[in-house]
């Protein structure tokens, strides 16, 4: 049995003790699941999102968790996340961006208001956030660590979702990711993406449930080999 001074811990580099974390949209799924993770690391973790019941509980549920409400679809409003993060645990230093929502419509009936609104959650959002973030983690000196939820739709169309405006957005969070990572890795900010495919979430059952369902339907109207 190996002594308990000899054992390694893989996770030991990956500790967030003493850190503070910002998710957005982590009422459900993978923003909710960020913040259990992180909370498992050690970081004291602020969980925002629309739906106040649902952050609220997720909070109650961490060893330190926060809830503070916010609508990133309003100009400010991440700004002001962060603002408030600093004012209840004076320090930032790991913020997710991953609210996001889609109009999957195609892009013929898609109205410019529409595409507006989805670009201003999924891309101008994630921009204020980090900016904010970033502002403050350059004038403590320590650096630290922005991952905005991009999509392997900034990569890839298909034509059972046709979804102008989330494509343009995610592809230009892609962008804005590579430009805030070489403007302030001199600060020790790191900024990431994730551009993870269609799974099975709250947000997406429909969309899963369709694509599904056209599968099956290609799948049995086939043509089959003769044998």
């Amino acid at each position: 049995m190996t002594p308990p001074s000899d054992r390694i811990d893989p996770l030991v580099g990956f500790r967030l003790d003493g850190k503070v974390a910002v998710v957005t949209g982590a009422s459900s799924g993978i923003g909710a699941r960020f913040a259990r993770v992180l909370d498992a690391l050690g970081a004291t973790v602020v969980v925002s999102g629309r739906r106040t019941e649902r952050i609220e509980a997720l909070a109650a549920s961490l060893e330190r968790g926060d809830a503070v409400a916010c609508d990133v679809s309003e100009r400010g409003a991440s700004a002001a996340l962060v603002a408030t993060t600093l004012d209840h645990h004076q320090r930032v230093d790991v913020v997710v961006a991953n609210a996001g929502i889609s109009a999957v419509l195609p892009a013929l009936r898609e109205s410019a208001a529409g595409f507006a609104e989805v670009v201003g959650v999924d891309l101008i959002a994630p921009f204020e956030l980090a900016q904010a973030a970033a502002a403050h983690m350059r004038t403590a000196g320590q650096g630290g660590a922005i991952v905005n939820v991009a999509s392997a739709a900034a990569f890839r169309s298909t034509p059972l979702l046709p979804q102008a405006s989330y494509v343009a957005s995610k592809s230009g969070l892609v962008g804005l990711t590579r430009e805030l990572a070489l403007q302030w890795a001199r600060y020790g900010i790191r900024v990431n993406a994730i551009c993870p495919g269609m799974f099975p979430s709250e947000m997406t059952a429909e969309l899963v449930n369709l694509m599904s369902s056209t599968r099956r339907w290609r799948s049995s109207s086939a043509p089959r080999a003769a044998t």
